[in-house]
């Protein structure tokens, strides 16, 4: 295994040369205010690859991801160094000092005991920290970055506050606080004042999130996850639909909400495997004769696969997985010369077959190949009639 700090010392070279002379024009033209949305959106993909490892999924594009995150930081730094203002070794070592520091509990002789008492000496020496540079102590709020999502920094702020024992005593006083906030948002409603709904949804949303932290599930997290199994489960109604072959915009409501309640109930009744379902193939790109078709069954495919659609030109539908590139592109229906009999995806156990054969069994059973189900793994048939094999490796 490769020492860390080769591997970090190479990738400082590599950005070195990306921006020296003769180097490539793209990198050489970046400044800081260029690369924050590049920082940004590294950042949020590292979130979206840690909640698939949540679920079950692989580790391994997570390691993809913070690497481009660390990249960013390198640059950064680069761009620092070309100033003379800093190195990547002066960011190293600024961090490790300051980790040190705030930890005498474990690098000096300070005894604690317990997590909340670390907290409270963090809020001091950061305090103290301020002091030395500013000449004053500062807020205990100071450090939570305004352009958060406001979900997480309500959090972080009310969490800040708690550190010097601005804080509700239990569960209940913080409870009765959210439901003194509904009232009063419900008040507001009913006067119809745009200025006032604002103020108190905002107070209720505030309140939600110091509930969050009292129950240690930080709300945006908490959000995050809702708004992925309402992507999941509003994909399996427009699936269902499209099977049902309803034209756009013409389901009723009571129609969609029993698709909805399917896809609930299988929630609950298929667990989240202890590890995604992932496919040991590179890339693949099939011509298909109805493109949209392809990407309603899909869709709900790459969200039980723990596969991510990604962004492809227009009149095509691509996804993203474990060691899987699929593209489906328009062209003539499978003939001589086509695809294989059978593609294989190889599933990371049996219990892993199981469970992606009974969401067939209870969503598409007719596009289940008959007599092909094993223990180790079955087949099945995508709108285009490509036949794919989901099987589990020989033990």
């Amino acid at each position: 295994m490769a020492a860390p700090g080769n591997e970090l010392e190479r990738l400082v070279e590599i950005m070195r040369r990306l921006r020296a002379e003769g180097g490539c024009p793209w990198d050489r033209e970046q400044d800081l205010r260029s690369l924050r949305p590049y920082l940004t959106e590294e950042a949020f993909e590292v979130l979206d690859e840690m909640d698939r490892v949540s679920d079950g999924g692989p580790w391994r594009p997570l390691c993809e991801e913070l690497g481009d995150l660390l990249f960013q930081i390198v640059f950064h730094a680069q761009l620092a160094a070309e100033l003379g203002e800093f190195t990547m070794a002066d960011v190293c070592a600024a961090i490790s000092d300051k980790i040190t520091s705030r930890h005498p509990h474990v690098f000096g002789d300070q005894q604690v005991k317990g997590a909340e008492q670390v907290l409270a000496n963090w809020a001091q020496l950061k305090a103290e920290e301020r002091k030395k540079k500013t000449g004053r102590a500062g807020s205990v709020l100071d450090g939570v970055p305004t352009a958060a999502p406001s979900l997480l920094r309500a959090e972080r702020l009310t969490e800040k506050a708690s550190r010097i024992g601005f804080d509700w005593p239990d569960l209940a006083g913080v409870r009765g606080k959210l439901d003194e906030e509904l009232r009063e948002l419900d008040e507001a409603i009913a006067s119809g004042g745009r200025d006032a709904i604002e103020h108190e949804l905002g107070d209720v949303l505030f309140s939600l999130a110091n509930l969050a932290r009292f129950v240690k599930t930080p709300a945006e997290d908490a959000l995050r996850m809702a708004t992925r199994r309402f992507t999941s489960r509003f994909q399996y109604i427009e699936a269902k639909l499209h099977e049902e072959q309803v034209p756009f915009g013409g389901a009723t409501l009571d129609h969609m909400e029993r698709h909805w309640q399917a896809a609930k109930a299988v929630e609950k009744a298929l667990p989240p495997p202890a590890h995604l379902p992932r496919a040991a193939v590179a890339t693949l790109r099939l011509a298909v004769p109805d493109v949209e078709a392809q990407r309603a069954f899909w869709d709900s495919m790459a969200s039980w696969l723990g596969w991510t659609p990604t962004r492809s030109p227009e009149g095509t539908a691509a996804y993203t997985g474990a060691g899987l590139g699929l593209v489906f592109t328009p062209g003539a229906p499978a003939g001589a010369g086509g695809p294989p009999a059978a593609l294989t995806l190889e599933a990371p156990s049996e219990a892993a077959v199981a469970r992606l054969q009974g969401l067939f069994l209870a969503h598409h059973p007719q596009r289940l190949v008959p007599g092909s189900a094993t223990p180790s793994g079955f087949q099945f048939l995508d709108p285009a009639g490509l036949k794919w094999e989901y099987a589990a490796p020989p033990a």
